[in-house]
């Protein structure tokens, strides 16, 4: 869950998971549609389905106990080379070399590293490995040791190096440069996509809903039909087959949602149909408006219902 979302973001999906599902072979016999639903708000929804794989593999494949080796750990789906290094240290106490953004940043600096990330990871993880050679029968505290030490003193902005007990050792001190370092390529403009999404209501207050596809963006979570803006032609027409000969569509406005990759635009937009005129998908079915909120829309599709639901017929937002 810390993976890419903040601590208090995450506290409180933290929590539920762990009183829904207290122990991995819990989370293992879970329907991951139900997962997914608790997950919804947090985002990078691959996580939780590479969370459940995982669960799943565990149990099957180790007896609900995760391996204690780097080789073993990173084979299980959602774990890579850092997480694999964390569990084997922090958990294991075993000797191993775990390399966060705080540790990136340390060595960054004691190194004045001038190659910028993220081309620069092979390197640091290269210098690194001396800060944790011969640790001895403490190995785990070494990495929550740096990781403490990048968040609370050689932080990205006004480093407190006067507190810093390798403060001697840095290169970037010495020059008086700590806030150059780590040095990092300049991002490319974010690209910007334009889609439309479509809210299919029925005369007895029903709406169309349905399951994205594992293979598209938000898979796997409750959405509302819309036009191909993952770029995954295939299943789009499948999608809309259902809504192809609906006529009377009202513009609600358009919603802004920020991904990782790319900024999505989406056009809003809703009609009414009566419910023998209603082609269903497989993928598809109709919920009743007062039940939309227990359906676990990511934060897109939770946009998209808070924009119709306070738009009236004349095309005014409700106050």
């Amino acid at each position: 869950m810390l993976q890419q979302t903040t601590v208090p973001a995450v506290k409180s999906y933290f929590e539920r998971f762990t009183a829904l599902w207290p122990t991995v072979n819990d989370l293992a016999a879970a329907p991951e549609d139900l997962i997914l639903k608790e997950w919804a708000g947090l985002g990078y929804y691959a996580r939780a389905r590479n969370l459940y794989k995982c669960a799943c593999a565990v149990t099957k494949e180790y007896g609900g106990i995760f391996p204690d080796t780097e080789d073993e750990l990173i084979q299980l789906p959602g774990i890579g080379p850092y997480s694999a290094a964390a569990i084997t240290s922090i958990a294991y106490n075993k000797q191993a070399t775990v390399v966060d953004g705080n540790v990136e940043r340390i060595v960054s600096r004691l190194a004045a590293l001038e190659e910028p990330l993220p081309q620069s990871k092979k390197t640091i993880k290269e210098l690194a490995v001396h800060l944790y050679q011969d640790i001895g029968p403490r190995a785990s505290d070494m990495p929550q040791a740096l990781m403490d030490l990048g968040s609370m003193i050689c932080t990205p902005k006004s480093p407190t190096c006067g507190l810093c007990p390798i403060s001697q050792y840095c290169k970037a001190r010495k020059s008086g440069d700590q806030e150059k370092y780590p040095v990092k390529s300049k991002k490319a403009p974010k690209p910007t996509r334009i889609g439309e999404v479509y809210w299919l209501e029925t005369s007895s207050g029903e709406i169309l809903v349905e399951k994205r596809l594992n293979d598209r963006m938000l898979g796997g979570m409750m959405a509302l039909p819309g036009s191909n803006w993952d770029n995954n032609a295939s299943q789009e027409e499948e999608a809309l087959s259902s809504i192809t000969h609906v006529k009377n569509w009202e513009e609600c406005g358009k919603i802004k949602h920020v991904f990782t990759h790319f900024t999505l635009i989406l056009t809003v937009r809703k009609a009414g149909i009566s419910k023998k005129n209603l082609i269903l998908n497989k993928n598809q079915h109709l919920v009743s408006i007062k039940d939309i909120g227990d359906l676990g829309f990511p934060s897109l599709y939770k946009k998209v219902s808070n924009m119709i639901l306070t738009f009236d017929s004349s095309g005014n937002r409700n106050e």
